[in-house]
């Protein structure tokens, strides 16, 4: 099953897939599903397993996300 992490800006997106594709996780930037709203055009998807770890990456580095919605 997968997820997506929403963010507010674009750089943000960019800076946490290149944040978790360091610390091993499996992502790509893809656009937001239509029936998801977000303040930015672009999201990360990632496996449902990975959310707890990349809530925490993401939190560490101080990266900017709207929520993280399963898919």
């Amino acid at each position: 099953m997968k997820a997506v992490i929403l963010f507010h800006s674009t750089n943000h997106a960019i800076w946490a897939e290149d944040e978790l594709k360091s610390n091993n996780i499996v992502c790509k930037m893809i656009s937001v599903p239509r029936h998801l709203s977000s303040d930015c055009g672009y999201c990360v998807q990632i496996d449902t397993e990975d959310k707890e770890k990349a809530t925490d990456i993401l939190n560490t580095n101080k990266i900017e996300f709207e929520k993280i919605e399963t898919l």
